[in-house]
């Protein structure tokens, strides 16, 4: 069979290379064939060229190799690189709830303060009048005592007038029943001379009493007023200027809810007013400009109840993507993204972010398990890719309820919170609210 082979082989070179000379060796048989020049060049061509092409195949394998080694070891640097700026964001994110909550703390004790000071100050102003009340009395009593004690004078005088005259001496010694009635009624006279005396004496020491009590009673006043309104510039201020930082205008805002609330008394009247037509005084102004003040305050307590200044998660999260465009992460295109997002674990506990009604709480394409809740003010939150919800659509929710948890059904690429707020029906970015309420609460 080799040597068959052989043959043919041999015919065939000697056929088309007859210019040079190939052995080819069999068992029992030793033949040739002719290669011609070209033939060798081509063929020794073809061979340098495989193995070109193998080496260069070999080098660009170990090159890729080698790139890839460092890649995978920068992406190793990279990603514990990243993960310890994770942990620093996370241990200043808890930082600063830890601050929030103290913040609002301190801010409950200031209002539960300012309730004692109130208090205070109205039974403060209650005994001032109740004083002054009993200064009039006494006065009057004075008065009245003085007068007396001048009549008394009068017929003193009169009874001593008679008893100098000799016609009434010599009746008085002709009559002894006459001159120790006259003695009576002198002995008699003295008596109430000297207690009307005391009388009088005693009062004017009582009147100087209340004076005194009167006196120390306005200077703490004075003290108390001074307290509360340093109070509420500590407590308005930072209200006022969380609002107006979320682009929300204070008048218009504390108007709304003082309408809202015209049902439950309105604001606060002053402490009293004067039935004779006189001016308030100078205490009542202040009390009554402080009671104003307390009410903005109430009222400013009130709207921010009902604005979403607060976070919607308050485990640990990441912040994955904020307001505005960014590239999409099912197409990689340019697009606009309307809320923020909050990556955590599945099941994290969702809270409403302020008091409203739910308006929405199931299924809508692209936002998956969703919750809508309705403001006031013209405000809406969205809360979507939640994995379950716990509201249903016309309850009344209050801020720091738990609505859901966190999911990734709808188009989410992993498992997040998808935040939204809404004015008037225009998307804004949630994150203005969330910071203008920074150490505010």
């Amino acid at each position: 069979m080799r040597t068959r082979l052989a043959i043919k082989l041999h015919s065939l070179l000697e056929r088309h290379f007859p210019e040079r000379r190939v052995f080819l060796k069999s068992d029992n048989d030793t033949r040739f064939i002719r290669l011609s020049s070209e033939t060798q060049v081509a063929a020794v061509a073809g061979v340098a060229v495989m193995v070109g092409w193998t080496a260069v195949a070999t080098a660009i394998l170990l090159i890729d190799s080698i790139g890839s080694g460092n890649f995978r070891e920068q992406a190793k640097r990279d990603q514990a690189t990243y993960q310890e700026r994770l942990n620093i964001l996370s241990a200043e994110r808890d930082a600063r709830a830890a601050e929030a909550l103290a913040a609002h703390d301190r801010f409950n004790a200031a209002l539960e303060q300012i309730s004692a000071m109130q208090s205070e100050l109205l039974e403060s102003e209650n005994r001032r009048h109740e004083l002054e009340t009993g200064i009039e009395v006494i006065q009057t009593t004075l008065r009245a005592t003085m007068k007396q004690r001048e009549a008394a004078r009068g017929e003193l005088a009169v009874m001593k007038q008679v008893a100098d005259g000799d016609t009434a001496y010599m009746a008085a010694s002709a009559n002894p029943e006459q001159m120790a009635f006259m003695t009576d009624a002198l002995a008699r006279t003295a008596l109430e001379r000297d207690m009307i005396a005391a009388n009088a004496q005693g009062a004017l020491d009582q009147r100087d009493e209340l004076e005194l009590e009167i006196r120390l009673m306005q200077e703490r006043s004075d003290e108390i007023f001074r307290q509360l309104e340093e109070a509420m510039v500590i407590s308005v201020e930072p209200l006022d200027k969380m609002f107006r930082n979320a682009g929300m205008p204070t008048d218009r805002i504390i108007e709304e809810v003082r309408r809202g609330y015209s049902g439950m008394g309105g604001p606060l009247t002053p402490l009293s007013f004067s039935t004779r037509g006189e001016e308030l005084t100078p205490d009542q102004i202040r009390a009554n400009i402080l009671l104003q003040q307390m009410d903005q305050l109430n009222l400013y307590r009130i709207a921010a109840e009902k604005a979403p200044f607060a976070s919607p998660v308050r485990a640990a999260v990441r912040y994955t993507s904020g307001f505005g465009t960014r590239r999409d992460p099912k197409t990689g295109g340019r697009r606009m993204h309307n809320g923020a997002d909050f990556a955590g674990a599945q099941g994290t506990d969702i809270f409403a972010t302020a008091d409203g009604v739910v308006t929405h709480a199931g299924w809508q394409s692209g936002f998956g398990r969703l919750v809508k809740i309705k403001h006031a003010f013209g405000i809406e939150t969205l809360y979507a890719h939640n994995t379950k919800i716990l509201v249903k659509v016309g309850q009344r929710v209050s801020r720091g309820d738990h609505i859901a948890d966190m999911g990734s059904t709808g188009r989410s690429t992993g498992t997040h919170l998808h935040y939204e707020v809404r004015v008037n029906g225009k998307p804004v970015n949630p994150m203005t609210y969330i910071k203008a309420a920074k150490n505010v609460f």
